[in-house]
């Protein structure tokens, strides 16, 4: 484990391990498969280079993190973020869940929220006048900071980027990934394998169909990986954190949003994907608390910043492609 902490960062680097044998399924990228690339190693001989592997992206790290956040049973925050806002988008026809501002891809500015309404008004227009988007006016994170924090704090961890055209969205704003993780494995080799998808009831492929309408006997490969070392990463940059000019219990609690979730992560394991299933390889007390201590620091925090949360209930707005038709520009 490699621990630093300084005014600018909060860095951590944890090994990991398959918790079963020694092969696993690194994430699949489009059209290149799986990310190999050559990697400088300096130890005590010269300079040499070994073949390193991306075993998950940045992209897919903010997922898993946020998801830790996430009850998936009862679709909604866990309950130690009780008291923090987000934007819950409802069926205009029944009230039932879609989706979230922490569970979306672009949180705040997905098409789901934008195209929603609020008490019959575009949430496009609502964004816009909480954040004070204007035209010709550029804004830095520091003028929206606390308008997104009044609408879901987890914005200002991982990022949000207001995208679309200056007619939606003027000065189209972006508040970039304060939080970033990732995870490599180095000196690593192919772990060939294959199999066959069996078909006891017809042998002989005739006019019922073939192996593409799921008939025969199918064979496949596997194509899975083994390392010398695995590696998860996580970066904070406090910096961009002061840097919002929120008042000191609020920059606080984001920090402990982003430390409560790589604890969490690292405590129930990463099972990233089928045949891919890590473990931390050591202890990672030297660099976070336990996970009850930040669940109070959490708690307690949340309930020192209620007079900047605009009441800390979600907001719910109503989506519907109904609604998606009328707001288009």
């Amino acid at each position: 484990m490699r621990h630093l902490t300084t005014q600018g960062r909060w860095l951590l680097e944890v090994g990991l391990e398959p918790i079963a044998g020694a092969r696993f399924q690194p994430t699949g990228f489009p059209d290149i498969g799986a990310a190999t690339y050559e990697r400088p190693v300096r130890d005590n001989g010269p300079v040499r280079t070994v073949t390193a592997l991306v075993v998950e992206s940045t992209q897919s790290m903010a997922n898993h993190l946020e998801a830790t956040a996430w009850d998936k049973g009862n679709q909604a925050p866990e309950a130690v973020f009780d008291g923090l806002p987000y934007v819950r988008v409802v069926a205009a026809e029944d009230g039932r869940y879609l989706t979230s501002s922490r569970t979306e891809a672009h949180r705040l500015a997905s098409a789901f929220i934008k195209d929603a309404a609020l008490d019959g008004q575009e949430m496009r227009d609502v964004i816009r006048d909480r954040l004070g988007l204007r035209e010709d006016t550029p804004l830095a994170p520091r003028e929206i900071a606390s308008a997104v924090f009044a609408l879901d704090p987890f914005c200002l961890v991982h990022g949000v980027f207001f995208a679309e055209s200056a007619k939606v969205w003027p000065g189209q704003p972006k508040v970039a990934r304060a939080l970033t993780a990732f995870i490599e494995a180095t000196d690593v080799a192919r772990a060939e394998s294959g199999g066959v998808k069996r078909d006891d009831v017809r042998h002989q492929i005739g006019e019922t169909g073939g192996a593409a309408e799921g008939y025969g006997f199918v064979p496949f490969h596997r194509t899975e990986w083994s390392a010398a070392d695995i590696t998860a990463s996580f970066v904070l940059d406090r910096r961009q954190l002061a840097s919002y000019g929120l008042p000191d219990e609020a920059t606080e609690l984001l920090e402990a949003i982003a430390h409560w979730e790589i604890r969490t992560l690292l405590d129930e394991g990463l099972r990233l994907r089928t045949f891919c299933d890590l473990a931390a390889s050591g202890s990672v007390d030297e660099a976070l608390p336990p996970k009850a201590e930040l669940d109070t620091r959490v708690r307690d925090l949340v309930s020192s910043c209620r007079s900047l949360l605009d009441g800390g209930d979600p907001l719910v707005v109503e989506w519907s492609p109904k609604t998606k038709t009328k707001t288009k520009s």
